[in-house]
């Protein structure tokens, strides 16, 4: 790397963080999760504005595959805190309510996703028709669960039953959206045979054998516990809405102290070799990364597993914004024309018709009522971040050409925006307000009041707003 390279990568990234947090910050203010501001951000460095003149200045040719391999370190991280914040408790005493609402998102989006794409195959034909279709199908189907989750805590919502309803919902749909796109990938990808062939035995290993290896490492280290817990020290940044998901003070233990260097070292190097393998077999980094995260064991490490997810989210910040910048690069939205604008309303009209009609099916169908079923479509709908990768990824794999790509891109902008505002039409505080304090009084009838009165009379963490 010359002198001239390392400047001009140092300066542009000071431009993404700059931008990305003055956008991030003024979404936030419009009642938006902080990472539709920071998206935004990356697609103005792009092309679409000055016809490319000033991304030509920032970000030169030769420092782009620099600046891409920061961005793929920053998706590594936020995959592997999606797989970390995967809860499967949420599914308890919700099962039937969250399938219904999961498996009927996932197969009217991605039905109707097929339907489209069989369409749009004449306007942006790539290499393989039926890989097109497939891709677009599931790409449709990735409901954002970090931003999701984001949402809920910023409504106060996220303890009531409709928002523990949509949690379980989307984590549910999530490992199930992922697996259709790993199957997708397998299916047109160009690595050989032999190679995929280690997908299964790789996964079992992971859960089978990494996992309890994994969990009595962590458990010995568990801060406050017996365990070589790490020195206490200030929590690294919060990440201000980047990864969209939950932040520190919101996890047991969070900030109170460091997860110390073992830990942190044998969590990243797990996630990086994780991320290589599915890379090797033909899949790709990400399902790796994810995989890494989502084998860490919930029981026994909750403080250890939030200060780590604290400092990842730390670096996070600072590496996320230049993939939104590399994604930004590949979106011209200044060639599009009247055929592109009925193209884009279209894919809205597939997207939101998808996510919201099938969740609102699957909800009805599993007895909840028109509100809160209404509310869950709304919910399902969010797809920020997530959606951002799985387009690069198929951009990359060749699955989608450029011109769709933007059209795509602003479909995931304009899908999450709508989520906040429509969240207060459906379900105002005053109806949060009463949901959460039906649940304070069934929780003080079900205590014994002798337990209650030793208790303090605590009361969901919600209750008091």
């Amino acid at each position: 790397m010359t002198t001239h390279q390392t400047a001009m990568i140092m300066m542009g990234l000071a431009v993404v963080l700059a931008l990305a947090h003055v956008l991030g910050r003024l979404a936030r203010r419009c009642g938006q999760p902080a990472v539709l501001g920071e998206i935004l951000a990356g697609i103005l460095l792009g092309p679409t504005l000055f016809h490319g003149a000033l991304s030509d200045a920032v970000f030169p040719t030769d420092v782009r595959p620099m600046l891409s391999t920061l961005g793929n370190l920053g998706v590594a991280l936020f995959m592997f805190l999606v797989g970390l914040e995967l809860d499967h408790r949420l599914l308890r005493g919700n099962k039937r309510a969250a399938v219904g609402v999961s498996v009927g998102s996932i197969v009217c989006s991605f039905g109707l996703g097929a339907v489209l794409a069989v369409w749009l195959w004449n306007a942006h034909p790539v290499g393989d028709r039926l890989g097109f279709v497939l891709f677009l199908g599931a790409a449709m189907s990735i409901t954002a669960f970090p931003v999701l989750a984001r949402i809920l805590t910023d409504r106060g919502i996220q303890h009531t039953r409709v928002g523990a309803l949509a949690m379980a919902s989307a984590a549910a749909g999530d490992v199930v959206a992922w697996l259709l796109l790993a199957a997708v990938l397998t299916f047109t990808g160009s690595q050989s045979s032999w190679q995929v062939l280690f997908v299964l035995p790789y996964a079992v290993a992971m859960v089978a054998v990494v996992r309890p290896l994994l969990g009595r490492y962590l458990a010995a280290r568990e801060p406050g516990g017996t365990g070589a817990g790490g020195r206490d020290r200030g929590v690294a940044g919060r990440g201000q809405g980047v990864a969209g998901g939950q932040r520190g003070t919101d996890r047991p233990g969070a900030g109170e102290r460091g997860p110390g260097a073992g830990p942190l070292g044998v969590l990243t190097v797990l996630l990086l070799v994780s991320g290589a393998l599915s890379e090797w077999f033909g899949l790709h980094f990400i399902f790796g990364a994810f995989l890494a995260g989502a084998i860490v064991p919930r029981q026994g490490t909750e403080r250890l597993r939030g200060a780590v997810a604290d400092r990842f989210e730390a670096v996070t910040w600072m590496l996320l914004p230049a993939y939104f910048t590399v994604a930004g690069l590949k979106v011209d939205l200044s060639t599009v024309d009247a055929d592109g604008l009925g193209e884009l309303g279209l894919i809205l009209l597939v997207a939101v018709g998808g996510k919201f009609g099938g969740a609102y099916l699957g909800a009805r169908a599993a007895g909840r009522p028109g509100r809160s079923a209404t509310t869950l479509g709304i919910l399902m709908n969010t797809r920020g971040l997530t959606e951002l990768i799985i387009l690069g990824v198929g951009l990359q794999l060749g699955l989608l050409d450029t011109d769709l790509y933007s059209l795509m891109v602003v479909m995931a902008l304009v899908t999450t925006a709508m989520t906040a505002p429509l969240l207060r039409w459906a379900y105002p505080r005053q109806m949060v307000d009463a949901d959460l304090r039906e649940l304070a009084a069934e929780w003080e009838a079900a205590v014994p009041r002798p337990q209650a009165a030793r208790a303090g009379g605590g009361k969901p963490s919600g209750a008091k707003r």
